[in-house]
């Protein structure tokens, strides 16, 4: 597998995590969440009671320690507007790391990321998700081990890795997040039922989530500044959504929500390899092989305005390897659906639609940041 960037991690070795332990409390978590967002800069105790709530003697003892545990540092002092200079804490980044494991159809990336989200190192590479289960966890477990160990330094186990906090792990859809158990991988269907979770906890002898690629690039385009209520669009070997309400992941009762793909457009249209006909995927992904970037663009966009109708988001945003090897006549396209629709209906304003940052990395760097989420105070995210 090649790899694509390497960067040596200052810290965060076998045997010199932090204490994650410490964060003990949703109290904690929030103060830690804020020392991420404040960055190199820091933030100071009393600013931090301030966006907290919290009284300055909790906000203290809660700093005490996060301080003794390895995960927040002094950062220098700032002049104050009275009285002496405050004293700034920041995020120890290297304290901790995540692995991010994006499974396509055809292709593996895994990611190392640290507490501050920031890419370590990444590997990329070809995969064959028809090999079946035993091969296919054998190549994500080898990378996985791969990338730590050429980050982080030589260790036996990757539980001996005290700064890893565990891996994330997405795929296509749909599947049962809460227990990590796919329900249909569309073409593959040697995948159903599969308990990949459990089976991947054991081979990497680490914490494993599971989630739906689309839901996880959602994920980290929230945590990264994406506010709000947005769809995030992904077109590469198939065609899904991530759905974000109000700040916050939608995947609905049963983790299902967000199979944008399958939603049928043409009663009487081609058939689709979920076994349905006239699905928005199949229509998308006959014009992408047909080299009609346009047409693809348009259908797209009916979807999109089938979302925005449904739900009156904020963005639509556009990602994954078709869109991304292209991507103006895409934003083009679906843009210009969504404004006829805003004609139609008489609305103010209209929808914007662009493509989502992180690009490629979207996903992986996303399902890395689906463990950070409840060290960070945004379990489940």
């Amino acid at each position: 597998m090649g790899r694509v960037s390497m960067d040596r991690a200052r810290g965060g070795r076998a045997g010199t995590g932090a204490d994650v332990g410490a964060v003990r409390s949703h109290n904690s978590a929030l103060v830690l969440g804020l020392l991420r967002e404040a960055g190199a800069a820091g933030i100071s105790r009393l600013e931090l009671a301030e966006r907290t709530g919290l009284t300055p003697q909790a906000v203290s003892k809660i700093t005490g320690r996060l301080r003794e545990a390895g995960l927040a540092a002094e950062a220098g002092r700032r002049a104050s507007t009275g009285g002496k200079p405050r004293t700034v804490l920041r995020l120890v980044p290297e304290a901790g790391h995540a692995v991010g494991v994006h499974v396509d159809r055809d292709e593996l990336r895994v990611v190392l990321i640290r507490l501050d989200g920031a890419v370590v190192g990444e590997r990329r590479g070809p995969l064959d998700l028809g090999a079946g289960a035993e091969a296919v966890l054998g190549t994500v477990a080898a990378e996985v081990t791969g990338l730590v160990r050429e980050c982080l330094g030589e260790f036996g186990q990757l539980a001996e890795v005290d700064s890893l906090l565990g891996a994330g792990v997405a795929l296509p859809g749909p599947l049962d997040h809460v227990r990590g158990v796919l329900h249909r991988v569309t073409g593959f269907p040697g995948w159903d039922g599969f308990p990949l979770r459990d089976a991947l906890r054991k081979r990497l002898g680490v914490p494993v989530i599971v989630d739906k690629d689309t839901n996880a690039a959602a994920v980290g385009l929230a945590v990264g500044g994406e506010g709000g209520s947005f769809a995030y669009l992904h077109l590469g070997t198939g065609l899904g959504a991530g759905l974000v309400i109000g700040g916050r992941v939608h995947r609905g009762a049963r983790t299902g929500a967000g199979e944008f793909g399958h939603q049928v457009i043409q009663l009487d249209g081609p058939p689709c390899e979920c076994g349905d006909r006239g699905c928005l995927e199949a229509l998308c992904l006959s014009a992408v092989a047909r080299g009609e970037v346009a047409a693809a663009a348009r259908v797209l966009g009916v979807g999109a305005g089938n979302l925005v109708g449904l739900l009156d988001i904020d963005r639509v945003l556009l990602g994954g390897r078709t869109v991304l090897a292209d991507p103006e006549p895409y934003v083009r396209g679906v843009a210009a659906v969504l404004a006829a629709r805003t004609v139609r209906e008489g609305v103010r304003e209209g929808v914007p639609v662009r493509v989502a940052a992180r690009g490629e990395g979207a996903v992986g760097e996303g399902a890395a940041e689906l463990v950070l989420g409840g060290l960070f105070g945004r379990a489940g995210a």
